[in-house]
Order: C-alpha cells, then sequence, then structure tokens
C-alpha cells in the first residue's frame, strides 16, 4: 500500500474511534483486528456491532452486509453513515481510516463497491439494524478489498455539525474469489526478555517469542498454529497462536508483528521454542524453531570464579617452574 506522505496525515487512526477488528493486526481491539468484543460506544455512546465483518463474493455478485447501530442513551440522536477506506497503520494490526470522503485508498479499495447509505435518527434506547451493500464488479480483480461503515452523530443544535471524535465503524473484510496469490513470509521468530532479544539469558522470567509476518500476496492472511517450548525433549509449554475469533490478519503489502508470552522456563540448560503456523485457502504452513539457553548468574559467577582459579594455579605454577629454574641456576654457577 503505497500512499505518499502527504496523504499519510489525512489518515487518522484515532479521532475516538472504537473500530473494532483485529488486522492485520496483523483481527483488532477497538482498533486493532484483534477485538474479542461484540460491540464498541463511543464517549457520545453511539454502539456498533459487528466490529468486523469478514465475506467472500464473486466478481459480478452483490452482498449485503447487516449492522446494527445503538443509541443506548435516553436522547435521540441523529447518525450520518459514512464509507471509508482504511490501511495497515504500522506493525500492530491498528487500522487507519482514510477520512477524506473523496479519497480512496490506492490498492484493495473497498469504498469503491460500497453504495451510498442515507442519515437517520435514534431515539433515546433504539438500535437500528442497517444494510450496507456491495456491488462487485464483473471485472473485479481477485483478492482482498477493505473498508469501513462509520457512523457519525450530528449535534441538532449546531446545525447538524458531525462529531468526529463520537463516531464508531465497523469494518468489512471482503475477499473476491478467484486466482488471487496468496504468500505470507515469516520474517522474525526471535526469543525476548523484556524486548531484548539474545541466545542465552540469566533467567527464565518474562520470556516471549516475536513473531512477524509479512504478506507478499494479493489476499488477507489470518495464520494461525501452536507454539511449544521443550527441554531435552520434554515438552514445557504450548499455547496457541492468533486464536482469537476473529483472527487477527495481515493485509496485502503490508507486515504485522506479533509477541507471545512462553512459560514454564527455568534452570540452566538448553530450550528450544517449536511452531507451526497455517495460513490461506489451502492451508499453507510454515515450520520454524529457535533454541536459546538460560545460564543463572550464580553459574555464571561460579563458572568466572572457577576460571580465575585455574588461570591463577597455571600462571603460579608457571612462575614456580621459572623460579625454580632460576634458583638451580644460580646453585650451579655457585658451585663453579
Amino acid at each position: 500500500m503505497n500512499i505518499q506522505l502527504s496523504k499519510m496525515r489525512k489518515y487518522i487512526a484515532g479521532f475516538g474511534l472504537l473500530v473494532a477488528v483485529s488486522l492485520v493486526g496483523v483481527a483488532m481491539t477497538t482498533t486493532s483486528f484483534a477485538q474479542t468484543d461484540s460491540d464498541a460506544t463511543t464517549a457520545n455512546s453511539l454502539k456498533v456491532s459487528p466490529l468486523r465483518t469478514d465475506i467472500s463474493a464473486d466478481p459480478g455478485e452483490t452482498k449485503v452486509v447487516k449492522i446494527t447501530i445503538g443509541n443506548p442513551t435516553s436522547s435521540a440522536v441523529s447518525v450520518r453513515p459514512v464509507q471509508n477506506d482504511f490501511v495497515a497503520d504500522g506493525e500492530d494490526g491498528t487500522p487507519a481510516l482514510i477520512l477524506e470522503e473523496s479519497e480512496y485508498a490506492s490498492s484493495h479499495s473497498l469504498k469503491q463497491f460500497l453504495q451510498p447509505l442515507d442519515s437517520f435518527t435514534l431515539e433515546g434506547g433504539e438500535s437500528k439494524t442497517i444494510e450496507a451493500t456491495i456491488v462487485v464488479p464483473e471485472n473485479a480483480e481477485a483478492g482482498g478489498y477493505f473498508g469501513a461503515v462509520r457512523f457519525m452523530p450530528t449535534s441538532p443544535d449546531e446545525g447538524g455539525q458531525v462529531n468526529l471524535s463520537a463516531s464508531v465503524a465497523s469494518l468489512i473484510l471482503l475477499t473476491v474469489n478467484g486466482d488471487a496469490p496468496e504468500k505470507l513470509t515469516l520474517t522474525d521468530f526471535t526469543v525476548q526478555q523484556q524486548g531484548r532479544s539474545a541466545t542465552f539469558f540469566t533467567t527464565g522470567d518474562n520470556m516471549s517469542i516475536s513473531i512477524r509476518f509479512k504478506n507478499e500476496g494479493n489476499l488477507q492472511a489470518g495464520p494461525f498454529g501452536n507454539i511449544s517450548v521443550t527441554k531435552g525433549g520434554e515438552v514445557l509449554y504450548q499455547t496457541e497462536f492468533n486464536s482469537s475469533d476473529p483472527r487477527g490478519m495481515v493485509l496485502p503489502d503490508s507486515a504485522r508483528r506479533w509477541s507471545e508470552s512462553i512459560e514454564n522456563i527455568s534452570g540452566f540448560g538448553k530450550y528450544t521454542v517449536s511452531a507451526v503456523f497455517t495460513y490461506g485457502s489451502n492451508n499453507q504452513t510454515i515450520e520454524v524453531t529457535k533454541s536459546f539457553w538460560v545460564i543463572p548468574l550464580p553459574i555464571i559467577i561460579s563458572a568466572i570464579a572457577i576460571l580465575i582459579l585455574i588461570i591463577g594455579a597455571i600462571v603460579g605454577l608457571v612462575l614456580y617452574r621459572r623460579r625454580r629454574k632460576n634458583n638451580m641456576s644460580l646453585s650451579g654457577s655457585k658451585r663453579r
């Protein structure tokens, strides 16, 4: 997603939006693709559900996505729906909405397929389900398209002024069926302790795995799998990776990084972290292993002390032999 720097200033990942999903993060918490809650609420108490919808369609097909918007307050509010594209903002799965209504993402734009929606009013305590219509052109290229339907409350007392900070959005990830290339590359799999990467550590506390995927295909991908830690063939720890519903996604032309905690690591020894990741329509797999050592500080200190003693003993022996040799030479000289 090659976005011009000048345009990026217009991409606002915040504005108080409780956007859902999880990405890229790539399933989001309010502003990331890892959201697990079923709805979101703004400071002005608009609620939207679902936070993210994943759908597929054939070229030339029309799809409808149902989105429920609620007003849990006791006052009526006017709501204006707006369609936006979004792009990946960094590598943590946060989507950045393109808020300029006249602009589209340079690629993978869903906004171009979304039909306009009329404004409406919600009475206090009222909810309304709207239908977002997606019309896929006959010549649409196979692959992923992403966008959002954003709901902006207006202020009747201020001439219908839009309150951007109180808007909420529901993300839509569309897959246009066809022969779309899927290529996910694992670019980082390192053992860390409190963010520091190394091959040996003095304790097994606060350990994690830094995982980074790069999507070089044309379709969003949600890698998932299992991670295990072994020592001497014994499995010490196992965990599932990216198992939330919906899964965290990696958008095309972007990368996403995860940090997964690993536990039950204690005591001296060599440990091995193994992982098997699966992604794509054909269940492609990526396997990786990484080994590291835990050498407790007392062992290091003891080893250094022993090394110093050995070096001292060697130096002492050399000096002793040299002195003895010199003494023998002096004794021989006196006899003469």
